[in-house]
Order: C-alpha cells, then sequence, then structure tokens
C-alpha cells in the first residue's frame, strides 16, 4: 500500500510511503531539507510503522510545534 500525505507547518510538502505488512518499505518527500529527509527515509526503511511513529512523534523543529519527522509520524498514524 502506498499513501501520499501533505504535511502542514512544514518545508516539505508531499510524502509518499510505500508499506506492506506493517513494514515501511520505501519513503519518498518532495520539498523540505534534502539531505536530512535522505537520511531520514533511509533510516525508516524496513522499520516497523509503529515503531516509527513511536520515534519520530513529538519531535520539533525549532520553535515550530512540529517537525518532517514528526509529520512523517502523523502520516504513519493513518495507516494504523
Amino acid at each position: 500500500m502506498t499513501i501520499r500525505y501533505r504535511p502542514k507547518g512544514v518545508c516539505s510538502h508531499l510524502f509518499e510511503i510505500e508499506v506492506e505488512e506493517g513494514r515501511i518499505l520505501s519513503v519518498r518527500v518532495e520539498g523540505g531539507c534534502s539531505g536530512n529527509l535522505q537520511g531520514l527515509s533511509s533510516l525508516l526503511r524496513g522499520m516497523e510503522v509503529k515503531e516509527a511513529i513511536g520515534r519520530l512523534e513529538g519531535i520539533r523543529c525549532g520553535a515550530k510545534s512540529t517537525s518532517c519527522p514528526d509529520q512523517m509520524a502523523q502520516a504513519l498514524k493513518t495507516l494504523i
């Protein structure tokens, strides 16, 4: 299953996340800080959805109340 999610309050403007049997197969991000998001995508590959949510949810970017990792957790929560 592939989900498309439009994050809110961050520089990224689209996440495409492919998940199979509760594990993340791939993550593609449009916009945002390229190097950081490539690293995040690489680290998430193969991880269970619930574990990824637990690790990413609540991370903030500077004074913002959210971040790309937090928004990634919000996207993943649509799967559970």
